[in-house]
C-alpha cells in the first residue's frame, strides 16, 4: 500500500523551529520529486518547496526563500523540510506529495500522484 506519513508538527513561538518529516511506504522516493504543499485557514493549498528525484533540485516558494530548507534521505526513505526562522503567516496544514517531477505554479498540486494526510504546523506567541 502507498503511503506517506508526515510528522513534526506542532506549536512554535515566531522566530522558531521545525522540522517536518515525509516518510513513505509501499514505494520507494528515490523514483520520485517530493512537494511540500501548505493549506492556511480559508486559503487556497499553495506549494511550498520540492526536490527533484534526478538531480536533487530544490524549488522554494519565495516567501520561504532562505528560511525552510528540503532535504531527502532515501537510505531511509524520507524527506524533509526544516523550517526556521517561522512566522504567524505560516500557520497551516502542511503536505508532502509525491509525483514525477516537482511543477510551480496554480494547479501543481494537481498533477501530484500520492499524497499524505498533513500535519498542522502553528506559528503563535
Amino acid at each position: 500500500q502507498v503511503q506517506l506519513v508526515e510528522s513534526g508538527g506542532g506549536l512554535v513561538q515566531p522566530g522558531g523551529s521545525l522540522r517536518l518529516s515525509c516518510a513513505a511506504s509501499g514505494f520507494t522516493l528515490d523514483y520520485y520529486a517530493i512537494g511540500w504543499f501548505r493549506q492556511a485557514p480559508g486559503k487556497e493549498r499553495e506549494g511550498v518547496s520540492c526536490i527533484s528525484s534526478s538531480d536533487g533540485s530544490t524549488y522554494y516558494e519565495d516567501s520561504v526563500k532562505g528560511r525552510f530548507t528540503i532535504s531527502r534521505d532515501n537510505a531511509k526513505n524520507t524527506v524533509y523540510l526544516q523550517m526556521n526562522s517561522l512566522k504567524p503567516e505560516d500557520t497551516a496544514v502542511y503536505y508532502c506529495a509525491a509525483s514525477d517531477a516537482c511543477y510551480s505554479g496554480k494547479d501543481a498540486d494537481r498533477l501530484m500522484d500520492y499524497w499524505g494526510k498533513g500535519t498542522l504546523v502553528t506559528v503563535s506567541s
